[in-house]
């Protein structure tokens, strides 16, 4: 079993539980198996990039919440995988009304990344370095070339995907408002 694993899996066990929240009612929510959720509590399955977007977004925290100890190193977050992307945690930045959180993103050629919406009033800012990025809304996908800038609200469903067959480097900021 991972370290890191085992990390993810207490804080979300720890968040869930600080919530009032059962397995069962957290599994529906995030719109993953109970077995899914008690597994990577347990440390016994590893997390993906869509499962903890999800799950993530059912709590109301950011991702880093389930991915970094509280006051630990940056270096100590998991990196974590989707079907099209690799996501490496860079920086957090915390303010009164919002957490940022700016990762190294990695999408690979060939396939679509579907992400599930994150909560309310998250944003996503994209800046590629290289490749051509389509990302956005899933009902409206938006495009942009190595040096252009996309952003919308992710709090809806989204996809991540590279048009042609370079893969894309980007930088994402992920704006997380804070909610009462």
């Amino acid at each position: 079993m991972d370290r890191q694993e085992t990390g993810v899996g207490s804080r979300l066990r720890q968040l869930r539980e600080a919530r009032g929240i059962s397995l069962s009612a957290l599994a529906r929510s995030a719109g993953i198996g109970k077995a899914t959720l008690s597994g990577l509590e347990l440390g016994t399955r590893n997390p993906t990039l869509n499962t903890l977007h999800a799950l993530a977004g059912a709590l109301g925290v950011p991702l880093t919440a389930l991915v970094l100890e509280p006051g630990a190193p940056l270096a100590t977050a998991a990196m974590v995988n989707g079907v099209a992307v690799t996501a490496t945690l860079l920086e957090v930045f915390e303010e009164p009304g919002a957490t940022y959180e700016l990762l190294r993103m990695r999408v690979r050629p060939g396939v679509v990344q579907h992400s599930p919406p994150h909560a309310p009033g998250v944003t996503e800012h994209w800046t590629v370095y290289a490749g051509v990025l389509r990302a956005g809304p899933a009902y409206a996908p938006l495009v942009a070339a190595a040096g252009e800038h996309i952003s919308w609200q992710a709090d809806v469903p989204h996809v991540y995907s590279t048009v042609g067959p370079d893969e894309v480097l980007a930088n994402l900021l992920i704006r997380s408002p804070r909610h009462p």
